[in-house]
């Protein structure tokens, strides 16, 4: 079964040792965006949906301890920040405030791949999830099915892991580009279709009036956010 990439988000300043950490990490199968600052990597982490986040400490804008802070009041999602400062109480800070690991610069891309393989592991359930259920809407993972009232709902390979790929965020909002990036790894159709022309196939399919979705809901200029609260 194809796999969608896992997300990273990557909040380092340094233009030179975020491309480097990027290219590094694209390699072993991983998608990074890259955020230049704070407040450009708080917005991104608000606007899209990550499996894991890479936080520098030392940004020009504001701490990265402020950073961490503000992205765990909203988020649980793994952090592991990169720090060249050598007051240890800055890490045993930065791990009250809710990042999982630290990783002390310079550091070698390995020992970053492994750390981050490894909080990537634990942000996983522990129990192998093979139905998400929303109501009266049911996605069987293992048998790649949806049912609407037990009824079978027909989806290409594609669109089932588009509406995978949402079902799973749950109540973000992710863009059509982050949809995209998301999908790269999935096989696509004989030609290439828009974002939004599958987004209507899975509508027609999962709601009752498509024209009026209250599962896949569109968020003006912004994207696409699969509504947590279903009937």
């Amino acid at each position: 079964m194809p796999t969608v990439a896992e997300r990273i988000l990557l909040i380092e300043d340094d233009a030179r040792l975020a491309e480097m950490v990027k290219t590094y990490l694209g390699g072993a199968g991983l998608h990074v965006t890259i955020a230049a600052n704070g407040q450009s990597g708080i917005a991104a982490e608000s606007r899209d949906a990550y499996d894991a986040l890479i936080l520098d400490l030392m940004l020009p804008d504001m701490d990265g301890l402020d950073v961490c802070k503000r992205i765990r009041a909203r988020a649980d999602t793994p952090i592991l920040m990169l720090t060249a400062r050598g007051d240890a109480m800055d890490r045993v800070v930065g791990l009250e405030l809710g990042a999982d690991d630290y990783l002390p610069k310079p550091f070698e891309p390995r020992e970053l791949l492994a750390r981050l393989k490894a909080i990537l592991r634990r942000g996983r359930s522990p129990r192998k999830v093979d139905m998400l259920r929303f109501g009266r809407l049911e996605i069987d993972i293992d048998a790649r099915q949806v049912r609407l009232d037990g009824e079978e709902r027909a989806l290409t390979s594609y669109q089932f892991a588009m509406l995978l790929l949402m079902a799973q965020h749950a109540g973000r909002v992710m863009s059509r580009d982050a949809i995209m990036d998301a999908m790269k790894n999935e096989r696509l159709e004989a030609f290439d279709r828009s974002i939004d022309v599958h987004i209507s196939r899975i509508r027609a399919a999962i709601e009752e009036d498509a024209k009026k979705p209250r599962r896949v809901i569109t968020v003006r200029g912004a994207g696409y956010v699969f509504a947590k609260a279903q009937d």
